[in-house]
């Protein structure tokens, strides 16, 4: 097997699950912004990870350009967010960001990252901050909405290198 493990990574967390995965699997590690999608020929796997960010996927073009351009290959999509990562929330995500030929081609992975508002892009920074304004005038917030407050002040990181080990045995069974 030749696999790349290719990330677009904003504030690190996707960064740090791809660089976990390529070095478990002995996988070549992309940055996404350098890789041109035609010069993955040599590749019989290609690794996705992208974070989340209002429930689109950070390099979704690429993803979708290499679906329909490498129908043959394994793709496999990882993405990383602050929230827990609910059952429903996953499929909510995975059906809004791929048509259903598309979830047929995949196999779709959700790990938790983190947050930390100093890392947040400028234009990030202004859409977090309306945000924080939205839920600092709800009257009642849910335990997650209360945990995205406290991370404003505190930046929170829930990666773990295990989280990576269903990803790992499904590569490792192609």
């Amino acid at each position: 097997m030749k696999a790349a493990v290719i990330y677009k990574s904003k504030s690190g967390y996707t960064k740090n699950y791809a660089q976990w995965i390529s070095e478990t699997l002995g996988a070549e590690l992309l940055q996404g912004t350098e890789v041109k999608i035609e010069n993955l020929n040599e590749y019989n796997t290609l690794i996705f990870g992208g974070g989340l960010y209002a429930s689109g996927i950070n390099g979704i073009k690429a993803i979708k350009k290499s679906i329909n351009r490498y129908p043959t290959k394994n793709i496999i999509v990882f993405v990383t967010g602050a929230s827990p990562g609910r059952e429903e929330e996953i499929d909510s995500v995975f059906k809004r960001n791929f048509t259903e030929q598309e979830q047929g081609a995949i196999k779709f992975f959700y790990y938790r990252g983190g947050f930390d508002y100093s890392k947040c892009s400028a234009i990030d920074k202004v859409l977090m901050k309306m945000l924080e304004v939205i839920l600092k005038n709800k009257k009642e917030l849910s335990p997650d909405e209360r945990g995205m407050l406290n991370a404003y002040k505190t930046p929170m990181d829930f990666t773990k290198k295990e989280n990576t080990n269903e990803l790992i045995d499904y590569v490792m069974s192609l």
